[in-house]
């Protein structure tokens, strides 16, 4: 990494991974988040000398030795284990894909067969990151990640505006469970500050370069 040295020790927090919507208790909603990024993130962190608090849903991978772990499972945990790391940082980086939906009603008994079509109504999860982006002092800072599948750039842009993010890292479906990435870094004008491709070690170097330069220099 280019500059390996920071001029001060930050407490980052980083959500990762994905989570999970239960439908009865066996059965859930969720995603292919392999939370390689996040662990990527939090390595490139660790490498900067700063102390990284990782909040994470359900993954197979390991994050690097020296992380503070927090592990959850549904997206309503998550927004309250980061919420609470939150006050103690210095910032956050949204790694993480936090099921978007959840049901209504989520049975007490696994659901049976009954040869019948099943319904389920769905209604949306609280957004971990748009929470904490409203909840930030002057002081702290708030990375999101977009992922989408088309008009990439201009929704990203949206997000950045509407989860109050100071940046926001623009990528697509194929990031997902994947070892590379393609992103694009946007400021809150919704200029892109740097394209980056390449191992998911390599874009989580060149996302810290920036958010040192950017947000962590002063």
């Amino acid at each position: 990494m280019t500059d390996a040295t920071t001029s001060s020790r930050r407490r980052i927090l980083i959500t990762s991974g994905p989570t999970r919507q239960y439908l009865d208790p066996v059965r859930y909603l969720t995603n292919a988040s392999s939370g390689r990024m996040g662990a990527a993130l939090a390595g490139a962190a660790l490498a900067l000398g700063h102390d990284v608090v990782m909040v994470s849903g359900p993954v197979s991978v390991d994050y690097p030795e020296g992380v503070e772990l927090i592990n959850v499972l549904t997206t309503q945990e998550m927004l309250q284990a980061a919420g609470e790391a939150f006050q103690s940082c210095d910032g956050a980086i949204g790694a993480a894909a936090p099921c978007d939906y959840m049901p209504r009603h989520v049975s007490t008994q696994k659901l049976s067969k009954t040869g019948e079509p099943l319904q389920l109504e769905l209604i949306e999860t609280p957004d971990v990151i748009a929470t904490l982006g409203q909840s930030k002092r002057e002081n702290q800072w708030v990375v999101g990640f977009a992922l989408e599948t088309n008009d990439r750039r201009f929704r990203a842009t949206v997000k950045l505006e509407r989860k109050h993010c100071d940046l926001m890292v623009s990528n697509g479906p194929e990031a997902i469970n994947s070892s590379e990435n393609q992103v694009e870094l946007l400021d809150p004008s919704g200029d892109v500050i740097e394209q980056i491709r390449g191992t998911k070690e390599h874009v989580a170097e060149r996302l810290l370069h920036q958010i040192h330069h950017r947000l962590l220099s002063s």
